[in-house]
């Protein structure tokens, strides 16, 4: 080989990071819903490489409407986070026009007890989690940003941070999306639901209880309204949180670029956790 060549090709290659991931799928059993669901598990390098005894944070991603636990992974390169940022990453199946939300319509239909306690409950169970609300964060895309929400604000106890990517915030936006009317109900006989699972009707609760809070939306995208009077009702109550617009829509080159930011924001709230809990 020439020289020169070589000497690039051993230039890019120490420049270049290697990332050392794995990638699991589990099955997970739902008690609420009779059934398992697969979820994937995303495990730092330092998880295999590292101390035996060493527990990590957690980071559920929520995938959209239509999608499955695959979708985050075929679409974009999340896993390097997860060695990046020394944290587990979890994509558990919603189901496809679930919401994440336990229908008040559909008995069959409980995905914000299956993602917000059967899914914690067994990752920390068979993963060396830190299994503290300080240690995890939930966030997701589309109906899966309405549903990592909704899920913070009625477990306050299992989450200590929350985002949203082009998150669908405010349902009543979206009486149009297929499937919706058969776990919210309809909206004008159901209209009491449908407004408070709204989660500007809560946002309050954010501050309330000490929730780390990151959204995001495209300027180009069709919910970026509903996130902008969000942000400005946070803002009136006074709630800490991040908020950000940038260039793009409702597409995966957006999501994927966004999700960067908001591990990035978990991991600096899991690290001032962690020093505030050795200072004490």
């Amino acid at each position: 080989m020439n020289p020169v060549r070589a000497f690039w090709l051993i230039l890019m290659l120490i420049a270049s990071p290697v990332w050392a991931f794995q990638t699991r799928v589990v099955a997970i059993p739902s008690v609420a819903m009779h059934r398992s669901f697969d979820a994937t598990v995303v495990l730092p390098d330092q998880y295999a490489r590292g101390n035996a005894d060493k527990r990590f944070p957690v980071v559920y991603v929520l995938h959209g409407s239509g999608g499955d636990n695959t979708d985050w992974t075929a679409n974009s390169h999340i896993g390097k986070l997860a060695d990046r940022y020394h944290v587990i990453l979890v994509m558990p199946d919603g189901g496809h026009e679930s919401w994440y939300i336990d229908s008040p319509v559909d008995p069959r239909s409980r995905y914000e007890t299956y993602v917000g306690t059967e899914v914690v409950s067994y990752i920390d169970g068979h993963f060396r989690t830190i299994a503290a609300k300080q240690a995890r964060a939930i966030t997701g895309l589309s109906m899966g940003g309405f549903g990592a929400l909704r899920i913070a604000l009625d477990r306050p106890g299992e989450f200590g941070a929350a985002g949203s990517i082009s998150g669908a915030v405010d349902p009543r936006g979206c009486e149009d999306e297929p499937g919706i009317d058969q776990v919210f109900g309809d909206p004008s006989q159901d209209a009491d639901f449908w407004n408070s699972e709204a989660i500007v009707a809560s946002a309050q609760d954010f501050g309330r209880e000490h929730i780390a809070l990151t959204i995001d939306c495209g300027v180009n995208d069709s919910l970026v309204q509903s996130n902008r009077l969000l942000h400005e009702r946070l803002v009136e109550l006074g709630v800490p949180h991040d908020y950000a617009e940038r260039p793009g829509g409702h597409t995966w080159q957006y999501w994927s670029n966004a999700v960067q930011y908001q591990v990035l924001f978990f991991a600096g709230m899991f690290r001032h956790a962690a020093q505030a809990g050795a200072a004490a």
